[in-house]
């Protein structure tokens, strides 16, 4: 009985007084590593964002000489508006109403078109499934600018160039978000309540409504947020779709906005009445990038939870 304890013991008295173990330093620096780049990285892009703000607070001849960063005027900002305003009868803020009208429109039926769809891949089982979710994934890879010459086509085919409705409707068409309604539905679903509500005589489409639908709140901002951030942004689609400038995106008019600055293009500028410079072409892209803040800060609470989507079944 004694051995027995004296060898119980020893261990432990000898880890007790012992030089706690080391980490070798390259898994130390294999730790430190990922996060090391995806600082720097954040802090980049934060500086790009932060000197913009800062640039639109500044007159052209402190830019010049002694960069963004330096004395600041909030009296600054107001010149900029009206600024913008006076360019051509104030058609930028109609371009962001633009871009407004068709983010939140094709995000909006990209919710309505993937929800079901990644249901009915998810949960349903039916003949030709794998080939659709297939598709659904090849379509993801695909380029959007491989699909702009055709979708022209068939638009101009039924005389819909320059009107924000098709164009809201081909936002819609968002196979990302399908892949992701998807996942939600086949990570968080159990197949036993729906085998129960079955049962209980609840058709497919009730236990969708009922069921499906009230727990798809992860699924609905992650795929209203990623679908508002790519229609926002497009550049292709609305420049090919909406030729004229009346009903531009804001993504090609602040592309005009530059090619009408005297900083770039002196000749085109110099027949216009409002010159744009540095402050004025920096206030017009935070002006851009406000909405897709403001969407990502009302949504946070569900991408936080929804970031995870589909990493723990159950």
């Amino acid at each position: 009985m004694g051995i027995a304890s004296q060898r119980i013991e020893r261990p432990a008295h000898a880890r007790s007084t012992g030089a706690p173990a080391r980490t070798p330093l390259y898994v130390r620096l294999r730790r430190m590593t990922p996060m090391t780049f995806l600082t720097i990285v954040a802090l980049v892009y934060l500086f790009v964002m932060v000197t913009f703000v800062l640039a639109s607070m500044r007159s052209e001849q402190s830019l010049l000489h002694e960069g963004a960063f330096g004395p600041l005027s909030l009296a600054r900002l107001r010149f900029d508006w009206r600024q913008l305003a006076g360019f051509s009868s104030g058609i930028y803020f109609h371009w962001l109403e633009n871009s407004a009208v068709v983010a939140f429109a094709g995000a909006a039926i990209a919710v309505l078109v993937a929800l079901p769809a990644g249901y009915a891949l998810a949960m349903l089982h039916f003949r030709g499934r794998r080939v659709l979710l297939f598709l659904t994934i090849l379509t993801m890879v695909m380029p959007n600018t491989v699909l702009v010459i055709p979708l022209f086509l068939e638009v101009s085919a039924v005389h819909q160039i320059d009107r924000l409705l098709p164009v809201a409707v081909i936002f819609g068409f968002f196979p990302f978000g399908t892949y992701l309604a998807f996942v939600h539905y086949k990570t968080t679903l159990p197949f036993e309540l729906l085998e129960s509500a079955r049962i209980d005589g609840v058709s497919e489409i009730g236990i969708f409504l009922r069921l499906a639908v009230p727990l798809a709140k992860q699924a609905v901002a992650l795929v209203f947020f990623f679908a508002f951030v790519a229609d926002w942004t497009n550049y292709f689609l609305p420049l090919v779709m909406l030729p004229s400038s009346a009903v531009q995106t804001v993504s090609v008019g602040l592309q005009e906005l530059i090619t009408s600055s005297q900083l770039f293009n002196p000749s085109a500028a110099a027949g216009l009445n409002v010159q744009l410079y540095m402050p004025e072409l920096s206030f017009a892209a935070v002006l851009q990038m406000l909405p897709v803040l403001v969407v990502f800060v009302g949504a946070q609470r569900y991408l936080t939870r929804g970031a995870m989507l589909g990493a723990v079944k159950g």
